[in-house]
């Protein structure tokens, strides 16, 4: 059993910075992917980063330049700092990370979520 939670979240000004984090818990043995999502009302979800366990790191178009994933694999924690929000950032973000068990089974868990919103 895997848990995620995320933290960090909060109602920041346009042209702020905010960081979130992304802590995992439970039978983990190894975790390769980490990805930071972002869904809001009545819009599709969105991949924004990933990292990989290598610490390659990918980032959707709107989103480049501004925020940055890191991991730290000794505390099972993925980290998305965002700097020059903007109003259309405004989202519940959601981490995703893929999962080795002790027992050689690979899967994907998902946070519930933290509120990130921009204001004008």
């Amino acid at each position: 059993q895997v848990q995620l939670v995320e933290s960090g979240g909060g109602l920041v000004q346009a042209g702020g910075s905010l960081r979130i984090s992304c802590a995992a818990s439970g039978s983990i043995f190894k975790i390769n992917a980490m990805d930071w999502y972002r869904q809001a009302p009545g819009k599709q979800r969105e991949l924004v980063a990933t990292i990989s366990s290598d610490g390659t790191t990918n980032y959707a178009d709107a989103v480049k330049g501004r925020f940055t994933i890191s991991r730290d694999n000794a505390k099972n924690t993925v980290y998305l700092q965002m700097n020059s929000l903007k109003p259309e950032d405004t989202a519940v973000y959601l981490c995703k990370f893929r999962v080795m068990t002790p027992w050689g089974a690979w899967n994907d868990y998902w946070g519930q979520g933290t509120q990130v919103t921009v204001s004008s």
